[in-house]
């Protein structure tokens, strides 16, 4: 069964740093384009960040650019994000998503196939 199992979520104070983990099973993760998405309740879910199948291709929303840093281990099976610097406006549940189309940089939600089941990452002091 192909499932998708985010981690790392938690409480931090403004300026902190968090890194969640995306861990793939009943597939291999380098066949497919990862990205990472946001939702808070009664929003549209946003993309965050976007990583190629080899992690030679990263992709950002402006709003996380400089702070946030992407990457995969697919030796692990895992792919990562990084977030320094964390604001208030960063509380969300995170998702990730992988792709098995070939949409390079897709930031676009409807453009992913398989998600997670979300991890809270909440910024407040």
């Amino acid at each position: 069964q192909l499932q998708l199992v985010e981690s790392g979520g938690a409480l931090v104070q403004p300026g902190g740093s968090l890194r969640l983990a995306c861990a793939a099973s009943g597939f291999t993760l380098d066949n497919y384009a990862i990205g990472w998405f946001r939702q808070v309740l009664g929003k549209d879910r946003e993309g965050v960040s976007y990583i190629s199948r080899s992690g030679g291709t990263t992709n950002y929303a402006d709003f996380v650019k400089g702070r946030f840093t992407i990457s995969r281990d697919n030796s692990k099976n895992t792919v990562y994000l990084q977030m320094n610097s964390l604001k208030p406006e960063d509380t969300a549940v995170y998702y990730c998503a992988a792709m098995s189309g070939y949409y390079s940089g897709s930031l676009i939600a409807y453009e992913y196939d398989y998600w997670g089941q979300g991890t809270q990452v909440t910024v407040s002091s």
